[in-house]
């Protein structure tokens, strides 16, 4: 490493700290109604949207209601995607005359979507049209986005009350996400992206003719809107099938910091939107120093790993011999490494390299970062109530350490909460491990891994990893685009996503019911040192333990053959 890298990490890292505080108490104000310098502009668009939905903002929804109203939001969400997907060959808007999906790539892509994922089993500009990029997957980029920001707020209010069964409106919570939070950020960074030459137009593929007298069709599009929210949204879904490795996506070393920095602004962000609504920026900087603890720790393993020498090329210099395959040279492998572990760690499933060709061990640290559950900064949203879950955990193990009824901010936990949370636990097992092993046994579904040994087998762990994890990243060696594995991946992403928000949504319910209990001098304090180290420690032991056999057999044994 040089010093242009250390800079790219340094000018990373505060660009998204340094807004987070500010962002954060921006955020709360606006899923709270009070007036925000946005106000006088956007009221009155947000007051018409409920009169056009004949949405009554005042009225507040139980757990139960609120649970109802997001499932049936969402699967009326996936019904309208997956038909546009089927019919785009049908749909305007559509220069190149592309057909619509086959069905089970359909199906695949929309549930894809909907939950935030944004796994691409296809090549954008070669089989969407501009409608179904707009139309479909942008507004999904969207509203699973809020989606996953309205879950944390319910889960924040049934914190922060006290004897009571609402938790808000789900209506009123997506409004205000999408409208005050997720339209006004993705304007600034789309103009940004265009000024560095991200293409936002509704003109034909460009056709022009190389200096080899060859044809050449250039795909364009309204691109720099979907990437915009892509990143934001912590969704990661390419308008182009390489993502943002293609120089329309990310043409310049300042598209590539403004796209890097916008994965983990909002996560971070929320962290302190968390410490407002239970009154105690403590907990936010003790959360948020977990989160930044185990990114680094990813960082810094993935670093050393990718930048040593590839030992096929062990005569070359240091610098020389590093892996470059699979780079975009305008990056080189520092940028390349910081992306893959951000994008792993936030659920957000850009890429600006190929993972496949990053070296196992880096490889393995963006697999352990999905297989925890999203919870090292996550998804917009989720990453922060996933994180919520492992702290309820941290803090019934401390409970159950020193023989006291377990309690967090004056909640008590008691049997019917550790249920749910046990529940929650294996969501991530269920989604990799179940549904990986029938992939894997399977004679016609093994077929779509590429390589032989230690590394097929990670390509395979990777896929069904990133489907549960609702990150939509992969190595891009795995075939992924057969029925069996658009409909099995589907079945994870899902699981990935509801398997979590239904729990959150019953545990938020259950702690909005009970009164809160002042803190006494045998409580646990939730905001110090000792409580991050044993946060720390239970996400990697009851989060990640699970997993560790199945990284000796991929990443580890394939690191373990290399020079052989």
């Amino acid at each position: 490493m040089n010093s242009h890298d250390i800079l790219l990490i340094l000018a990373f890292l505060a660009l998204v700290l340094l807004p987070a505080p500010f962002l954060g108490r921006f955020f709360y104000k606006v899923m709270e109604g009070q007036r925000t310098f946005l106000s006088p502009l956007l009221l009155p668009a947000e007051r018409l949207v409920y009169r056009a939905c004949g949405i009554d903002p005042e009225r507040e929804q139980d757990w139960k209601t609120y649970t109802l109203a997001l499932l049936a939001f969402n699967l009326a969400g996936l019904a309208a995607l997956f038909a546009i997907l089927l019919l785009q060959g049908s749909l305007p808007l559509n220069p190149q005359h592309l057909p619509g999906l086959e069905w089970t790539l359909a199906l695949n892509t929309a549930v894809s979507f909907v939950t935030n994922t944004n796994w691409q089993a296809y090549s954008g500009e070669a089989s969407l049209s501009y409608l179904s990029q707009m139309a479909g997957l942008t507004v999904q980029n969207f509203v699973s986005a809020a989606v996953g920001l309205a879950v944390l707020v319910a889960l924040a209010r049934g914190i922060a009350r006290k004897s009571t069964h609402n938790l808000g409106n789900f209506w009123v919570d997506l409004t205000r996400a999408t409208l005050y939070g997720l339209l006004p950020l993705c304007l600034l960074l789309a103009l940004l992206l265009v000024w560095q030459g991200v293409p936002q137009t509704f003109l034909d593929y460009a056709h022009a003719t190389t200096l080899q007298g060859a044809e050449q069709s250039i795909p364009l599009g309204p691109a720099a809107s979907q990437i915009a929210i892509k990143q934001l949204g912590t969704n990661g879904g390419g308008f182009f099938g390489v993502n943002s490795a293609h120089p329309f996506e990310n043409p310049t070393a300042w598209s590539n910091l403004f796209e890097l920095a916008s994965i983990i602004l909002i996560p971070a962000a929320l962290v302190f939107t968390f410490g407002h609504y239970v009154k105690d920026l403590r907990q936010s900087r003790a959360i948020l120093g977990c989160m930044l603890a185990l990114f680094l720790i990813g960082l810094g393993a993935a670093l050393w790993a990718e930048h040593q020498p590839n030992p096929a090329l062990a005569a070359l210099p240091v610098e020389q011999g590093a892996p470059l395959e699979g780079k975009d040279s305008r990056f080189g492998t520092t940028a390349s490494v910081l992306w893959a572990v951000t994008t792993t760690a936030a659920s957000n499933g850009s890429v600006n390299a190929m993972h496949d060709s990053l070296n196992p061990l880096s490889g393995m640290v963006a697999l352990s970062n999905m297989m925890l559950g999203e919870v090292v900064f996550g998804g917009v949203g989720a990453g922060l109530y996933g994180m919520l879950l492992f702290v309820l955990i941290a803090v019934f193990l401390a409970g159950l350490m020193v023989g006291r009824t377990p309690e967090y901010l004056g909640k008590k936990l008691e049997a019917k909460e550790v249920r749910l949370l046990v529940a929650t636990l294996l969501v991530m097992p269920v989604g990799v491990l179940v549904l990986g092993a029938i992939a894997a046994s399977l004679p016609g579904p093994a077929a779509s891994v590429s390589n032989p040994g230690a590394h097929g087998f990670s390509q395979l762990l990777y896929a069904y990893t990133s489907g549960a994890a609702n990150n939509g990243s992969a190595f891009a060696g795995f075939g992924a685009n057969t029925p069996f594995h658009n409909l099995m991946i589907a079945l994870a992403m899902l699981i990935g996503r509801f398997g979590y928000i239904v729990p959150v949504l019953a545990i938020a319910g259950s702690l909005a019911a009970k009164k809160a209990t002042p803190p006494g001098p045998n409580s646990f304090p939730t905001h110090g040192l000792l409580f991050v180290s044993l946060l720390t420690a239970t996400i990697l032991l009851v989060g990640g333990l699970n997993f560790l056999p199945t990284l000796v057999l991929g990443p580890i044994a394939d690191h373990l053959t290399l020079g052989f």
